[in-house]
């Protein structure tokens, strides 16, 4: 039996979920690069690029920041709300909803099988805990958030709107009408979380349609913007935190978190001249067994 995190889930705004040191995230973080690698290379198919470089947010986010309650998912109450706008990157989430308690870890080895509840994009209809929307129809999913948002408000609930994203997805024009709207409604409680790796599958964001000046570009929608190196935990965990424990906020939030594609493997990571080789393909067996050499067993365990 792997090690498990407790988990305490907080039952109002402003408390964080305490689920171990540093150094736990970071080994949680570990297994989670570890269940993606195996993952993918079971089903021969999927995302690895931004699933690994992502792991470190993703973890930060549901063993830390997030007000949840994995054994009620259906009854939401005032905890919070997650959206993965770029879906191609599902794996690094089903891991870390599997990890928390939303659904049994077995179930990580159907990814994309016929019939699985994991599919290559999450899926909505089979109504897997942890999962509200079908995404992965890129440049979709902050719209979503913004009428959760709003949802939230009317209800009277308090819980945040989290919404994370690609920044080769924020070339899509319905993201630029979605925060102009979340600016326009105050919508205070969504917070963005942008995968800011410089890479698309077709190559390089700046070369293929260039989104800079980008910190300036959600300003000037109205939105207030934080950086983080997104591969380092404790940088993750301050912004995020800074943020959450922010009183009455009134308009918008996103973080440009900087990730290297393909963290925690060097060889998965990018090289010239073809940076994002890694973004829509799975590890051979060999490159497997290579890639988790390199990672080493966690005190979590595999599933």
């Amino acid at each position: 039996m792997g090690k498990e995190l407790k988990l305490y889930p907080a039952a109002r705004k402003g408390v964080l979920l305490e689920l171990g040191a540093i150094d736990d995230l970071r080994e949680m973080a570990c297994q989670v690069r570890r269940d993606i690698i195996r993952m993918l290379a079971m089903a021969n198919s999927g995302h690895t690029g931004g699933s690994l470089g992502m792991a470190d947010v993703f973890t930060a986010l549901y063993f830390r920041i997030l007000q949840h309650d994995p054994h009620n998912f259906w009854h939401n109450g005032d905890k919070d709300l997650v959206f993965l706008s770029n879906g191609h990157i599902a794996p690094v989430w089903y891991s870390v909803l599997a990890r928390s308690g939303y659904f049994p870890l077995s179930e990580l080895n159907s990814l994309r099988q016929v019939n699985s509840y994991l599919q290559g994009h999450p899926a909505s209809e089979s109504k897997l805990p942890g999962i509200r929307i079908a995404s992965g129809s890129l440049g979709q999913g902050l719209s979503v958030a913004v009428g959760a948002a709003l949802g939230l408000r009317l209800d009277g609930k308090e819980g945040d709107v989290f919404c994370l994203m690609g920044d080769g997805e924020c070339q899509e024009g319905q993201i630029w009408e979605a925060a102009m709207s979340a600016a326009h409604y105050g919508l205070g409680s969504l917070i963005g979380i942008v995968d800011y790796n410089n890479l698309q599958i077709d190559g390089e964001v700046s070369d293929i349609m260039g989104v800079e000046p980008f910190a300036a570009k959600w300003r000037s929608f109205g939105w207030n913007v934080f950086t983080c190196d997104g591969n380092t935990m404790e940088s993750i965990i301050t912004v995020l935190a800074n943020i959450k424990n922010t009183p009455d906020r009134k308009i918008p939030t996103v973080v440009l978190a900087t990730t290297i594609m393909g963290k925690g493997v060097p060889f998965f990571e990018g090289s010239m001249p073809d940076k994002s080789n890694w973004h829509g393909k799975p590890p051979s067996k060999d490159d497997a067994v290579k890639a988790l050499a390199i990672l080493g067993e966690t005190v979590f365990g595999d599933f």
